[in-house]
Parts: C-alpha cells; sequence; structure tokens
C-alpha cells in the first residue's frame, strides 16, 4: 500500500494546497524548542485511489475506509483528501541543528523570502512562524535533506 497524508479544508487537518505531484515535503515536529524532521515526503498524487476504499455514499460511511488506522487524524472527514507519497519512515529523533534553524528561508508566491523567527540560542522558542505550508528556498531544502540523508524510504 502507497503511503498516504491527509489534508484538507478543515483547520485540524494540514493544507497540502500549495503542494504540486513532485514537490519534496518535509513533515516537521517541535518539541521543547528543538525542530525535528518527521519524515521527508515526495508527492505522488492527490487523487483517490483504489488503496482509499470505496468513495462514502452517506454521511455515515467512512471517508476513505482503506485507510482506517489514520482516521484519528482526519482521515474520518472534514473535508479530508488523501496525498500519496513515497516517503522516508516517521521518526521523531532527528533533531534540526541549532546553526541551520536560523538559516531556514522560505519564498513565497510573489518572490519575497523570509526567515524562521524566534530562534534563540539555536532553539525555537515560539514555532508559530513554522506552522504551516511553505516553499522551502533552493539552500533551505538542500540543508534539510542532508539531515534526513538517504534514509530508507517506504515503497511506493
Amino acid at each position: 500500500m502507497t503511503p498516504v497524508a491527509f489534508g484538507g479544508i478543515h483547520s485540524s487537518l494540514p493544507s497540502w494546497s500549495g503542494a504540486r505531484v513532485g514537490d519534496e515535503v518535509y513533515a516537521l515536529h517541535v518539541n521543547r524548542c528543538v525542530v525535528f524532521v518527521v519524515s521527508r515526503m515526495r508527492v505522488i498524487d492527490m487523487e483517490r485511489r483504489d488503496c482509499c476504499g470505496n468513495a462514502p455514499e452517506t454521511r455515515q460511511d467512512p471517508a476513505f475506509p482503506g485507510h482506517g488506522d489514520w482516521s484519528m487524524l482526519g482521515a474520518g472527514g472534514c473535508g479530508a483528501a488523501a496525498v500519496h507519497v513515497d516517503a522516508t519512515p516517521v521518526r521523531f529523533d532527528t533533531p534540526l541543528p541549532g546553526d541551520l534553524l536560523a538559516g531556514l528561508a522560505w519564498r513565497n508566491r510573489r518572490g519575497l523570502t523570509r526567515g524562521l523567527k524566534h530562534v534563540v540560542d539555536g532553539r525555537l522558542e515560539r514555532s508559530a512562524s513554522l506552522q504551516g505550508f511553505y516553499r522551502l528556498t533552493p539552500e533551505s531544502a538542500d540543508e534539510l535533506a542532508k539531515v534526513v540523508g538517504d534514509a530508507p524510504r517506504t515503497p511506493a
């Protein structure tokens, strides 16, 4: 089965609206001011597949019966959509070096670059500027790729 992530329009779900097929996406987690790379994912498609199960016919039917294990993470409703990915294993033990945090940068649709706010002594004091879906600059994407390294990917 292809690994799948879920997103949607509800605020409880991450927005994948900025993602395109082929994009590399980094899932990050913050714990006690330390930022961890949870997984690096390459978007395969954003369509419903056979692995998702039949689309619900009523509101009571599960939205993605083929991904029942994911229902607690938003796959059960709220406008959830499946995003099939080729991904490194999910893990919570790959911290970003503190000096890398200060240099991370994103580019918005208008081409403006911004950095991560609230980095103090290599620690992220507040995570608000990290929440969301942002396009990394090529340099920052290269730095995150080095941190993840060549970790084995789950099969597509």
